[in-house]
């Protein structure tokens, strides 16, 4: 297998293909596999040479795991794209350097089925399913994570030898605990998964048609805008509020509005507006949304525009509300700060939104709070390695920039700005009544640093909770070296 070296022309766009251009790494080489066989051998040849490799299927680490100026070898995944029914194992199998879109496009095209995965068609399969995974449909179907059958991955023993693995769900396979950990453990902890296979878990029969869900035949989605002027304090509190109460209400699998997902989009008052953007898939789609902003927005009593379009689900999963993924996205330096609610925000963490929202700071910054639960919360938080099963929103705290002059005060707006938001808990959501950590897909380094987590509460417990100590033991069985690792990458106990 060749490899790809900085002389090469290939090397600079394979080693500048990464979302979040905050971090730069500069590998040696760069492996292109086509196989689970190359991956060993790429693999093999790292460990023997003393060189640190790391794994990329998408390159859309909020953090600088990949990017990461320590690496030396960058494995790039993005030519193992297969997409096909295993018949031997009655389930869809996705190769790791596939993307979400066209994942969604196979699956789609060839039986009509759908998994409920990530937002962003561009995101690579993976580093995405092992991660959990939550997107437009999660509350109807749950994470993509509590579809995966199998996985298979390459990993070193403890004499370093490099070799691939089969892992699955079935309670007799001896390596269940290693699929186990894939369910929601996070990228680069194990070794490098070059196969998933995907299928319902009700699902016994051989029939592709019937593996995973049924896509839906199309998707109503609407936008509503704000301008930002019309609020004041209050009506910002009470929109807030609002949402909050809604998505409380409308958590569990028995809700209605299960077949409907929203987020409301709190940008700072520069950027001019707010806005909620959300779609269904029901049947009754115009009365699930009529009755959202029925409950949400009307009662505010201010000016809003309101836009629902139809699409057929694959045109809108190849390029879902273009105006967030719009040219420039590729080229934004960001930081991301996630958490889950349990419980709505309380009136001092509204006041400090809104402090923050009208600060008088030249920044590109949001909140955004996303509806959750639904058929997420069905399951139990030790069945799969996704522990926060009982949540109503995913929040976060957002800041990006182009011109390096703005990344200190954008990283000291959106690090203060969620430090108080918490700041009843150490400057984290710790799991308590109303928050229950954060999302392993979306990792933030500063949960380890005691500057801005001050609770006492590890980080490997905001994003694991219970679960930690048995990944712990999956990581000492399956990468004993401690080859993949990263800044929150999961420590075997000592």
């Amino acid at each position: 297998m060749e490899k790809i070296i900085p002389s090469d022309i290939r090397y600079s766009d394979l080693a500048g293909k990464r979302f979040n251009k905050r971090f730069t790494g500069k590998p040696e080489y760069v492996c292109l596999p086509e196989s689970t066989r190359d991956v060993v051998q790429a693999v093999q040849e790292a460990v023997n040479s003393k060189r640190r490799p790391v794994v990329r299927s998408g390159g859309h680490c909020l953090e600088g795991f990949v990017s990461d100026p320590a690496v030396q070898v960058l494995i790039d995944i993005s030519l193992m794209t297969g997409v096909y029914y295993d018949a031997e194992k009655a389930a869809f199998a996705v190769e790791a350097g596939a993307t979400v879109g066209e994942m969604y496009r196979r699956l789609f095209l060839g039986w009509g089925v759908v998994l409920p995965a990530g937002e962003h068609p561009g995101i690579g399969i993976g580093g995405h399913i092992l991660g959990g995974a939550f997107g437009f449909l999660c509350r109807e179907y749950g994470l993509a994570a509590d579809y995966l059958y199998g996985i298979e991955l390459v990993t070193v023993d403890a004499s370093g030898k490099a070799f691939s693995v089969i892992a699955t769900r079935e309670a007799n396979d001896p390596n269940r605990e290693l699929w186990w950990a894939h369910t929601g453990g996070g990228g680069g902890n194990f070794g490098i998964v070059t196969r998933y296979w995907l299928r319902s878990p009700d699902v016994d029969g051989t029939d592709p048609f019937t593996a995973l869900p049924k896509a839906p035949a199309s998707v109503s989605i609407f936008r509503l805008a704000w301008d930002w002027k019309d609020f004041d304090e209050s009506s910002f509190s009470r929109l807030v509020q609002n949402f909050g109460s809604w998505s409380l209400q409308h958590s569990g699998p028995d809700s209605p509005y299960t077949q409907l997902f929203s987020t409301l989009f709190l940008g700072h008052r520069n950027l001019g507006k707010i806005e909620i953007k959300g779609l269904s898939t029901a049947a009754d789609a115009h009365s699930l949304i009529d009755g959202h902003l029925a409950a949400v927005a009307a009662p505010l009593d201010l000016h809003y525009t309101l836009q629902i379009e139809e699409s057929p689900w694959l045109r809108f999963a190849l390029n879902p509300f273009p105006e967030l993924f719009q040219p420039g996205f590729d080229n934004v330096q960001a930081k991301v700060k996630d958490a889950f609610f349990r419980q709505p925000f309380t009136d001092s963490q509204i006041t400090t939104a809104y402090k923050y929202l009208t600060a008088a700071a030249p920044i590109g910054g949001m909140l955004g709070m996303a509806t959750y639960g639904g058929k997420v919360n069905t399951i139990s938080p030790a069945a799969t390695a996704s522990a926060q099963r009982d949540c109503i929103m995913d929040v976060a705290c957002n800041t990006g920039w182009v011109d390096p002059a703005g990344a200190a005060p954008s990283l000291d707006w959106v690090r203060n700005f969620y430090k108080d938001l918490f700041s009843g808990s150490g400057g984290v959501p710790v799991p308590n009544q109303q928050t229950d950590g954060s999302m392993i897909n979306h990792p933030d380094t500063d949960h380890a640093s005691p500057e801005w987590n001050q609770s006492g509460i590890p980080w490997y417990t905001l994003y694991y909770k219970e679960n930690y100590p048995r990944l712990q033991r999956v990581k000492a069985a399956w990468d004993p070296l401690n080859i993949f690792h990263h800044a929150l990458s999961i420590r075997a106990a000592d």
